[in-house]
């Protein structure tokens, strides 16, 4: 399917970075499941750029046993070391410990909470925070929630959640909306 170049221009004309962005950026999502998935992927992301983890999202999938944070919580040694010899995927072991470190701290907010939307959607009380941006530049690196987020989600135990990687997730799993003024997709 081919998609159709945006207001929005930090997809480029990548095909999969189009769709990301017409499909998901932006658009609240509230299946947990899908909330660690993000949570991964942009502690992944640190240091590099999202089409890089995009484009290698699938395999992140498939090591990672489609991001099921009960499984992933009871990865050993041997997983870990296994993880780090998979060339499908970033292998930085820093980032893998604490994709297993995560897992289990999601676990526990989930067990404190109900679920981990619950949990995270109070950072912008359950709803959708809606920019303005009429250009990239004015698409901020994070905010006064991302901070907060940050903050909290370090005090229970989690690790590559600074303010910056918080509100990538925030624009992923749609509590911010930073889609450019006239974005057909805004």
């Amino acid at each position: 399917m081919n998609y159709k170049l945006t207001d929005c221009s930090w997809p480029g004309q990548d095909e999969l970075m189009l769709r990301y962005h017409n499909e998901e950026w932006g658009v609240a999502l509230h299946d947990d499941r899908k909330l660690f998935e993000f949570m991964v992927l942009d502690a992944f992301q640190a240091g590099l750029t999202w089409k890089i983890i995009l484009h290698k999202r699938e395999n992140f999938r498939n090591v990672f046993d489609n991001f099921e944070p009960e499984k992933v919580a009871l990865y050993n040694e041997d997983k870990i070391q296994e993880l780090m010899q998979d060339p499908s995927i970033v292998r930085n072991q820093a980032k893998i410990r604490t994709t297993v470190s995560n897992a289990q701290a999601f676990l526990r907010v989930q067990a404190e909470f109900g679920t981990f939307d619950r949990y995270i959607w109070q950072f912008t009380n359950g709803k959708i925070l809606m920019n303005h941006p009429t250009f990239n530049a004015g698409i901020p690196a994070k905010s006064a929630e991302s901070d907060a987020m940050s903050k909290d989600l370090i005090q229970r135990g989690f690790k590559f959640v600074g303010s910056t990687i918080c509100y990538a997730f925030m624009q992923a799993a749609g509590m911010v909306n930073d889609h450019l003024e006239g974005c057909l997709y805004k």
